[in-house]
């Protein structure tokens, strides 16, 4: 990975129920996920943005909708359109920053290297002008570095959740009437893990079931980034739905867990933040050998 901003492809998996994307810390992406954002309800042409970031890299994706983002490193800008919700881009700390013509009804995911520390930003292009001439100067620290404080699950193998447990997060939304809404998501803030794995599912049919399985070890943080559906959750004795219509309202769910996700809205987007990268071992795939599992 260079330091230069580019598009980057995200892997895509057709189902005739709704198609899947994801992005993991390190791999898609050349950072560990502190902070994820996502900005919706912008008015049709809108812009957003206009900011730089002396430490923060970040990783834009268009997860519905369409939108530019234009990147300026100082001496020469650049100008990505984002139309496909398995294309993203990333840009460097460094780099000037805004995203614009919004088509409506986008949804604009960024997923940033670092906690929010409103020192770290540029909010004046004439002062990032200035500062720019040192991130030039100064490429080598600029290659990419990972650095992670763990926040810590206590929880143990083979742990024994129940549907109780599980609950509604809701988070605070930061509105304006003419540059739309943003809800922000932190490590071990907003969710009680580290983000090392964000998927989605989108271009789901209306009325269409997904799901049907459960984690040993994941945690989980459910939101209907657009549109609506029912997420189904099962103990093994108990079961209970939650209707997700608010893109600002996730379910967290916990290990140990049967989930199904159903009643769909056409063009709906279920954004699901993760505790752990993807990891076979950990699903258990068919009911009967959840029902054992739980015993």
């Amino acid at each position: 990975m260079t330091n230069q901003p580019q598009i980057i492809q995200l892997p895509k998996f057709l189902d005739d129920r709704g198609n899947l994307s994801f992005l993991e810390n390190e791999n898609q992406i050349p950072f560990a996920i502190k902070r994820v954002h996502w900005i919706y309800d912008v008015p049709g042409g809108e812009t957003r943005g206009g900011v730089a970031y002396r430490e923060t890299e970040e990783f834009i994706v268009a997860m519905s909708g369409s939108f530019d983002v234009l990147v300026d490193d100082g001496v020469q800008q650049y100008k990505f359109s984002l139309n496909r919700s398995y294309m993203g881009v990333y840009v460097p700390k460094g780099m000037w920053r805004a995203i614009d013509n919004f088509s409506t009804n986008s949804i604009a995911v960024i997923a940033a290297s670092t906690a929010y520390d409103p020192q770290d930003a540029i909010r004046d292009y004439e002062t990032f002008k200035v500062e720019s001439l040192k991130f030039r100067g100064d490429e080598v620290s600029r290659a990419v570095t990972i650095s992670s404080t763990p926040y810590t699950i206590h929880h143990t193998p083979n742990s024994k959740h129940n549907v109780s447990d599980c609950h509604i997060v809701e988070l605070d939304r930061h509105h304006s009437a003419r540059k739309g809404d943003i809800c922000v998501v932190e490590n071990g803030q907003t969710v009680p893990f580290n983000t090392k794995r964000l998927y989605y599912l989108y271009d789901v049919p209306g009325g269409v079931s997904r799901g049907g399985h459960a984690h040993k070890g994941l945690y989980q943080l459910i939101f209907a980034a657009s549109g609506s559906f029912t997420v189904t959750l099962d103990d093994g004795c108990t079961k209970r739905s939650y209707t997700l219509n608010r893109p600002y309202r996730g379910l967290l769910v916990k290990p140990g867990i049967w989930r199904e996700l159903d009643d769909f809205s056409s063009g709906s987007v279920c954004l699901v933040l993760a505790s752990e990268k993807y990891d076979e071992a950990d699903y258990i795939r068919t009911y009967d050998e959840f029902l054992e599992y739980r015993k």
